[in-house]
């Protein structure tokens, strides 16, 4: 791993729960900010700056509010239609293809697999934090352990979920 990759992931795990904050504040979801933050993640762990960041900490926030203002974006690109009933009823339903439910099934069984093959705490973790939704600092409370341990974890399983799904 590079130098400048793991700055910024330091920085990450450093500023954290101010970038959390930060985006519950500017787009209003705490569900939406969990998302952004862990995606911003996913961004500094698979690409390297060519160059030095001067300050790491407002690259990250630059990353997570992009990415949020994309999120945004695309969501508003939906059309809304008022229409009656009878003018819904025929609308044809829209057929599932079954080869592509297989896929989806056997997709999901590999990551159910996957996530029961993480070491038991990072499985806890994960589990405690995209199933049952906490946040890190409750789940820290919750397992009487720290934030930045939590973070760990969760790196940790997603590096591991990452790598098995390719």
């Amino acid at each position: 791993m590079s130098t400048e990759r793991e700055r910024l992931l330091s920085a990450f795990i450093e500023h954290r729960d101010a970038l959390l904050g930060y985006l519950r504040q500017r787009f209003g979801s705490p569900s939406l900010a969990e998302d952004l933050v862990q995606e911003t993640w996913l961004r500094l762990a698979r690409h390297t700056p060519e160059r030095d960041i001067v300050n790491p900490r407002a690259y990250l926030f630059r990353i997570a509010t992009n990415l949020g203002t994309d999120h945004l974006r695309h969501q508003n690109m939906g059309v809304e239609i008022q229409a009656e009933d009878e003018e819904i009823a025929q609308v044809p339903a829209q057929v599932v293809d079954p080869a592509r439910e297989v896929q989806s099934h056997d997709d999901l069984e590999r990551l159910l697999e996957i996530i029961d093959n993480l070491p038991p705490r990072c499985r806890e973790i994960f589990i405690l934090c995209r199933v049952e939704g906490l946040s890190h600092a409750q789940i820290a409370e919750r397992l009487n352990i720290s934030k930045s341990t939590v973070v760990s974890q969760m790196v940790k399983a997603l590096a591991r979920l990452e790598q098995a799904m390719e």
